[in-house]
């Protein structure tokens, strides 16, 4: 799913579409389809509407271990429009959707074996937070593995769990058979009904699951990445990843520093993610910041 405008992480998004947004040595999205282990799938589809053309030049040259299928929406679909969109490229009667900014430890072969042991419509994963209430939380029954009902940003106190949708579902093609016709939310009006009939089952894990939409969260997501190794060039010294020669005068720490940066002498990076090809002066303190070539 990958169909929006990245508002959030502007101006980074005004000349990029988010899914091809730097993180480490690769893109947002290609860490999000490194969750699927390669012998579960042979295609991807992402679900495109702004950057898409980006998008089909920029897979049309790299390899992701499976074939990539961009499906362009000509107006904003929603989640569940958007899926129904992409049907016709769907091979089989099984299929998988991921949010194109999510950096997860999802375990999907546990999952896939959960929702063919319940004999599931759908699966989604689900997280625990500490505050649901800016969530929309899952009604969970933990005997059966199934999701009853679900609840939007509930009150404090009122909460049936602390479980929220964690941005991954399995699910069944009759899903389609559910949905109504033209833009529309499938976690708001199709998974309600599907968990009222019994269908719909919820895959706890821990570990890992940050959506990397906004630039705090981004953040979360380039040291998380730094942490598990998530990355093929580049090293790591300290707490930072590099694809550039700082040298001594100055200092980085919990950062990520593109190819072909300079970095002026007494200069401290904490926390920030410096894009390919950025200059930064001398006697300059850098903090919580993304920082992109001009």
């Amino acid at each position: 799913m990958a169909g929006g405008f990245g508002t959030r992480l502007r101006p980074w998004t005004l000349s990029v579409p988010k899914p091809l947004v730097p993180l480490l040595d690769t893109t947002l999205i290609e860490h999000s389809i490194r969750i699927i282990p390669r012998s579960l799938v042979n295609r991807v589809i992402i679900a495109a509407g702004y950057g898409a053309e980006q998008m089909r030049s920029y897979f049309a040259n790299i390899d992701v271990g499976a074939e990539v299928v961009i499906i362009e929406e000509k107006e904003p679909l929603g989640t569940g429009g958007a899926i129904a969109n992409c049907m016709a490229a769907v091979r089989g009667n099984r299929f998988l959707v991921l949010n194109g900014d999510l950096i997860t430890t999802v375990d999907i072969p546990g999952m896939i074996a959960q929702h063919e042991r319940d004999n599931r419509l759908a699966t989604i994963s689900l997280w625990p937070v500490e505050n649901p209430n800016r969530f929309g939380v899952a009604d969970f029954d933990s005997s059966n593995r199934a999701i009853k009902r679900f609840q939007e940003k509930p009150n404090p106190g009122e909460e049936y769990s602390n479980l929220i949708n964690a941005g991954c579902y399995l699910m069944e093609r009759e899903v389609i058979d559910e949905m109504p016709e033209g833009p529309h939310s499938i976690e708001r009006e199709v998974f309600p009904s599907i968990a009222k009939s019994g269908n719909m089952g919820g895959f706890c894990y821990t570990g890992r699951f940050i959506d990397a939409g906004t630039p705090s969260s981004y953040l979360d997501a380039m040291r998380a990445a730094i942490v598990d190794g998530s990355f093929n060039r580049g090293e790591v010294i300290g707490t930072t990843w590099s694809m550039s020669d700082i040298g001594d005068s100055s200092a980085a720490s919990s950062s990520a520093i593109g190819h072909g940066c300079t970095i002026g002498r007494n200069t401290v990076v904490r926390s920030s993610a410096i894009l390919d090809g950025v200059t930064i002066g001398s006697n300059c303190h850098i903090e919580g910041c993304l920082i992109g070539k001009d």
